[in-house]
């Protein structure tokens, strides 16, 4: 689905990731790294808001390095920033409609795209009248993780998503991402906490100083002695 080849990215004169090669097909795929190994730096670049120096983007079999924004969130693709960037004077559903409104194809669809974000965030529909400015961290999450799911998503790509959450909102909120990949929508992660992350995932890629240092299934990288000893504390 996702094919990144020999990627470098730079901002001016400094590069950030050198020569990266990474896939997503129909699966949960995990990036995990430190702050400034380059994570977001290569979701900017999927969506089309960073140009890379060299390397080729596929999707679905077309290359979609250099395209805009709009034009590769249409053929599929929805980004759950890090930040969230929620509407917040606006209410829930009022937000959930913001995520298809400019997708044709999930436009037509709207009604189908609300129940199905019901079905994996029932607190939504409880909340439709609320303004999203007044809901809880937590609850903030999945209003964007919805947001992006009513755009009819092949790939849905999660920035950090457990940043700024308490440990048990992160654990129903990492059990969601299960669900939602059970549904049949293929998810790229990127995540400092590995812990979490390597229960979703099916496959992962460790990113160092935008360089990918380890790949592998999520059992084998459960027990990579760098990955025990620089991300899970053993």
């Amino acid at each position: 689905m996702l094919e990144i080849k020999n990627l470098s990215i730079a901002y001016g004169k400094v590069q950030v990731i050198w020569d990266l090669s990474i896939t997503v097909g129909s699966e949960a795929v995990g990036l995990f790294g430190p702050n400034g190994a380059g994570k977001t730096t290569l979701i900017n670049c999927i969506l089309g808001m960073i140009r890379p120096i060299s390397g080729n983007i596929y999707f679905d079999g077309r290359d979609i390095t250099g395209l805009e924004t709009y034009q590769v969130v249409r053929l599929g693709i929805a980004l759950v920033p890090q930040e969230r960037e929620l509407f917040p004077l606006m209410t829930v559903e009022e937000n959930l409609k913001s995520g298809a409104a400019y997708i044709p194809h999930a436009r037509n669809q709207l009604v189908d795209r609300m129940n199905f974000v019901f079905t994996i965030f029932p607190v939504l529909k409880e909340r439709l009248s609320q303004k999203a400015g007044t809901m809880s961290g937590g609850e903030q999450r999945m209003l964007a993780v919805g947001r992006a799911l009513m755009a009819c998503p092949k790939l849905l790509i999660l920035d950090e998503p457990s940043v700024g959450l308490q440990p048990s909102i992160v654990t129903e909120m990492f059990a969601k991402l299960k669900q939602i990949r059970m549904e049949g929508v293929s998810i790229l992660l990127t995540e400092q906490n590995v812990k979490q992350g390597l229960k979703v995932i099916d496959r992962g890629y460790v990113i160092e100083n935008g360089r990918i240092v380890i790949e592998d299934k999520s059992e084998k990288l459960a027990q990579e002695e760098h990955i025990k000893r620089a991300y899970l504390g053993v």
